[in-house]
């Protein structure tokens, strides 16, 4: 297992413990913490994705 797929698990772990963001301050645009933490998670957890699919990408050009 390459270790650039160890970024796929940091979106796990900020949101597979609920406890640490389920609550409401600090609010942002109106939104409690516990929507926005989870929505900001959202471009976050598609960036890492896009950065793991370049990366093993190019691993593949430079094995094959």
């Amino acid at each position: 297992m390459r270790p650039i797929w160890l970024l796929l698990l940091i979106p796990y772990l900020a949101l597979a413990w609920v406890p640490f963001y389920n609550k409401s301050m600090p609010v942002l645009f109106g939104f409690p913490f516990f929507y926005w933490y989870q929505l900001i998670w959202v471009p976050l957890t598609s960036l890492l994705t896009y950065i793991v699919y370049l990366k093993l990408r190019r691993n593949n050009r430079n094995d094959g």
